[in-house]
């Protein structure tokens, strides 16, 4: 599930694989890029923003930015010279940077831009404080889910100009951890700061790792206490755990210890 921990991992895959190197080849196969060649240009960091992925790049004097958006089904991956693509059909390749030790093959991308560096704010400055940045500050992402007071605190948690980096999954298994019913309005939550603080503890537990787990287990079918869990049996009191619509999305919560008001 691409969130800001997925993405985190992601901008260190490309760092690892292009930062410091120039690149000896690019090919975009997006329209508005479609010309574009940044062959000559240094890759000098790899960094991620939320939900968005940051590859400053520079020539001379000028300084570029490749923006990215992974969505639900994007990924980069890196191979070596020579290594077979095996990452996703090719047909579904949007983005490929070659170095003269690696190649980055960006697969089903989204948002795809380049950029000054100084525009940056133009994609990104909306963004709420990033739950794995340096910009993280709990009581500015409590300060912006308060001004929506009757907003529910599941859309609150997703509103990515709250706080940057919270999906689906880590949305559903903040508010269980928190006994929140997932409609409950912001007026109504108890403790605000707390729930964004766990829900910035539980992403960055998994920074370094592809599993996403919030049980502490990396076993298949054990890292989650309700997202995806439909009817399977709550792991504190064997209640069913339900699913439903959400504001265009689904949520999952357990009706016993998550009860509605």
């Amino acid at each position: 599930m691409p969130e800001g921990d997925t993405v985190w991992n992601t901008a260190r895959v490309l760092e690892r694989a292009l930062t410091g190197d120039v690149l000896t080849g690019s090919d975009f196969r997006v329209p508005r890029l479609a010309a574009t060649d940044l062959t000559g240009w240094t890759v000098t960091e790899s960094a991620s923003r939320g939900k968005h992925l940051l590859l400053r790049l520079t020539r001379d004097d000028r300084a570029m930015t490749l923006h990215s958006h992974l969505r639900m089904d994007g990924a980069w991956r890196a191979y070596a010279p020579g290594e077979r693509w095996t990452g996703r059909p090719a047909h579904l390749i949007r983005v490929v940077l070659r170095t003269k030790r690696s190649a980055a093959v960006g697969y089903h991308l989204h948002e795809v831009t380049l950029v000054p560096t100084a525009q940056e704010d133009t994609l990104v400055g909306h963004l709420g404080p990033d739950l794995l940045g340096a910009d993280w500050d709990p009581a500015e992402a409590v300060r912006r889910i308060a001004a929506k007071p009757q907003a529910s605190i599941a859309e609150a948690l997703l509103d990515q100009r709250n706080l940057a980096g919270v999906g689906n999954l880590y949305k559903a298994e903040t508010l269980f951890l928190r006994g929140l019913w997932p409609w409950t309005p912001v007026a109504d939550v108890p403790d605000l700061t707390a729930t964004v603080t766990l829900a910035q503890k539980l992403v960055a537990s998994n920074r370094g790792r592809w599993t996403q787990t919030t049980t502490g287990s990396l076993h298949k079918g054990q890292t989650s206490y309700v997202y995806g869990r439909r009817a399977q049996p709550c792991r504190r009191c064997g209640t069913a755990i339900q699913k439903a619509e959400q504001d265009d999305r689904v949520t999952y919560w357990c009706p016993r210890c998550q009860p509605k008001p």
